[in-house]
């Protein structure tokens, strides 16, 4: 692609890690079966949807990227973004960028700031106290640079991976009791996943908000936060900022802006879906950015071009057979066109 477009693809790898080591509670892991169909699944989905900057979710092994990288034809050109002696252990975010784009070296950022607070007296005398007492994400966010040209601006890339909807496991703690709560189990397990992923994406806010404000500093986040563009969730990550400018009028400074939003300015229907769970079709991966990527915007410095999105193979609940991801794959392409 010419050097005047830069384009970002953002991808849940679902539990990519080398065959036969655990996932999860499953000891055995993928087998070399279904791994082989797993790495060609991916190889060529990444082939299809190349971008520039790549995100991952749900890495186990950097190896198994490495094998990913190379199936695609891209293990000479790209830059794979995985934390050191990444064997297998746990999971995170991870990326690969092409080569000549990269600058300095990526962090994984594990704690939330050191001023994060979730606590309230209440607003009125109605109103119960309330304290979450959260201190690091689920899966450390990965952040790093790049640089599309020599003049460029440089960019902050974050990929994300916020709590699942799926209900926290309450039977293994140990104030559980089954004749107490068994009945109750889901809706409190999915109250726990729901405060945990509301505080990690204030506290990811935070880190934000401290990077754009008064800095005009270009901001991309890729990632699984696992919940709809008009969410809460997505609404405390973007600062729910105002569309309908004329050109080159608007912007916010410390905003985020979907490449949801902006693509169905440019369509007469949205057919936007990235998870289906029993057969809702939901949009939980997302690509936002910041002003300098909002058409609109006075501060524009990249204009919005295209999105696409890879999700047919949702359609067919054989992932571990096909080697499929059980969420769709999101391409945003933006075109040089400074304000």
């Amino acid at each position: 692609m010419a050097s005047t477009f830069l384009s970002f693809t953002t991808c849940n790898t679902l539990n990519l890690n080398l065959p036969g080591k655990p996932v999860y509670a499953d000891a055995d892991g993928w087998s070399e079966q279904q791994y082989n169909a797993k790495v060609g699944w991916l190889g060529r989905t990444l082939a299809t949807m190349q971008a520039d900057v790549f995100g991952f979710q749900e890495l186990w092994h950097g190896d198994a990227l490495d094998d990913v990288l190379a199936q695609a034809h891209l293990e000479a050109t790209y830059t794979p973004l995985v934390p050191p002696n990444h064997d297998g252990g746990r999971i995170v975010c991870a990326g690969a960028v092409r080569n000549d784009l990269l600058l300095g070296e990526p962090e994984w950022i594990e704690h939330f700031p050191d001023n994060f607070r979730l606590e309230s007296e209440g607003d009125d005398a109605q109103t119960p106290a309330i304290a979450v007492r959260i201190n690091s994400f689920s899966r450390p966010v990965l952040h790093f640079t790049v640089k599309p040209t020599a003049n460029a601006v440089p960019i902050n890339v974050y990929v994300v991976h916020f709590k699942s909807k799926s209900p926290t496991q309450v039977f293994k703690e140990d104030w559980y009791e089954a004749e107490t709560y068994s009945r109750h189990a889901e809706a409190l397990g999915s109250a726990l996943s729901t405060i945990r992923r509301t505080a990690e994406a204030a506290a990811f806010r935070m880190l934000l908000v401290e990077k754009l404000r008064n800095t005009d500093e270009p901001v991309v986040v890729l990632g699984d936060i696992n919940d709809a563009t008009l969410s809460n969730t997505a609404n405390i990550l973007t600062g729910q900022p105002n569309y309908l400018f004329g050109r080159s009028v608007g912007g916010g400074d410390v905003d985020l802006y979907t490449v949801q939003t902006l693509q169905q300015y440019r369509s007469t229907r949205d057919v936007y879906y990235t998870h289906i769970f029993n057969n809702e079709r939901e949009s939980l991966d997302h690509i936002l950015v910041s002003q300098e990527f909002y058409d609109n915007s006075r501060k524009r410095i990249w204009s919005f071009h295209s999105m696409d999105i890879a999700n047919d193979h949702l359609n067919a609940d054989d992932h571990k057979t096909s080697g499929t991801t059980d969420h769709g794959v999101v391409r945003a392409i933006f075109k040089l066109d400074p304000a």
